[in-house]
C-alpha cells in the first residue's frame, strides 16, 4: 500500500506507540489525524510536523465520543484510506486477590477504550474507506490475547476479543469491501508510559511503530511485532508452555 498521499486517523496518537505510528505515516507522506485526550501532549506532536499532523480531541472511552469521532471524521475527511485503533489502557491488579478490587468502574472503561471504540470507527468509517482505491484497518492487540497474565485479566480478554474481531471483519471485507485490508497487530512489550516501571526487556515505541507501518506497506493481515513471532511459534507446539510463560506478567 502506498501510503503517500493517504489520509490516516491514529488512535491515542499522543504518546507511546500510537506517536510514532503518526509521525511515521506522516514522514511517508500521509495526513494524519491524531485522536487523543490530552491536548498539551497532542500539541507536542503535532509540533513535530505541523504541516501533515492535526487533532481531533476525544475520550474514546465514552460512546459518545467514539460516535463524534466517526460523525466528524466521516464529515471533514472523505478520502480517509487509513484507520489505526490503536488507543488502549491496562489496569492492572495485585498479584493475589480476590474479587475487582473496587476497580470495576475502571474495568468498564478499559473495555470501551481496548475494545468498543474500535469496533464503534472500524463499522462507522467503513463505508468512507470502502470508497478508497486502497485502504486499511489496523487493530493494536497484543501477545497477550495468546497468553495472558494474571495481572491484568480484563486488558487480556479485551485484546484477545479484538483480534477476534479483526478476523470476522476481515471476512466481511472480503465479502463485501475488498479494498480494505484489515491487519491484526500483535504487539510486544514495548517501553511506553503505559509499561513504565515495569521490569524486562522491552522494545523502543519506534521500532514497533515501524513494524506496524511496514505491516500496512505490505497490506499485512497480520503483523507479529518483536518477540510475538516466538510466542507464536511456542504457543503452536505447546500452548501450556506458552501460558505458563506469560501467566506471572
Amino acid at each position: 500500500m502506498r501510503i503517500e498521499g493517504k489520509t490516516a486517523l491514529v488512535t491515542g496518537g499522543s504518546a507511546g506507540i500510537g506517536q510514532e505510528i503518526a509521525l511515521q505515516l506522516a514522514a511517508r507522506g500521509a495526513k494524519v489525524i491524531i485522536v487523543a485526550r490530552d491536548r498539551q501532549r497532542a500539541e507536542a506532536t503535532i509540533g513535530c510536523s505541523p504541516e501533515r499532523i492535526a487533532l481531533l480531541q476525544a475520550d474514546l472511552s465514552r460512546g459518545q465520543d467514539q460516535d463524534r469521532v466517526v460523525a466528524e471524521v466521516t464529515q471533514c475527511c472523505p478520502d480517509l484510506a487509513i484507520l489505526v485503533n490503536n488507543a488502549g489502557v491496562q489496569i492492572n491488579l495485585p498479584a493475589t486477590g480476590i474479587g475487582d478490587g473496587g476497580r470495576m468502574a475502571d474495568f468498564r472503561d478499559e473495555i470501551d477504550l481496548n475494545l468498543t471504540a474500535p469496533v464503534a470507527l472500524s463499522f462507522g468509517l467503513m463505508p468512507v474507506l470502502a470508497r478508497q482505491k486502497e485502504a486499511a484497518i489496523v487493530n493494536i492487540s497484543s501477545g497477550l490475547a495468546l497468553a495472558p497474565k494474571r495481572t491484568a485479566p480484563v486488558y487480556c480478554a479485551s485484546k484477545a476479543g479484538l483480534g477476534a474481531f479483526s478476523r470476522a471483519l476481515r471476512y466481511r471485507c472480503e465479502d463485501s469491501a475488498p479494498a480494505i485490508r484489515v491487519i491484526d497487530v500483535a504487539m510486544d512489550f514495548v517501553d511506553t508510559h503505559m509499561t513504565q516501571g515495569r521490569s524486562g526487556a522491552k522494545m523502543t515505541a519506534h521500532d514497533a511503530a515501524r513494524a506496524v507501518v511496514h505491516g500496512i506497506e505490505r497490506r499485512n493481515r497480520e503483523v507479529w511485532v518483536g518477540k510475538t513471532r516466538l510466542l507464536r511459534i511456542l504457543h503452536r507446539l505447546s500452548p501450556a508452555f506458552a501460558y505458563r510463560l506469560l501467566r506471572n506478567g
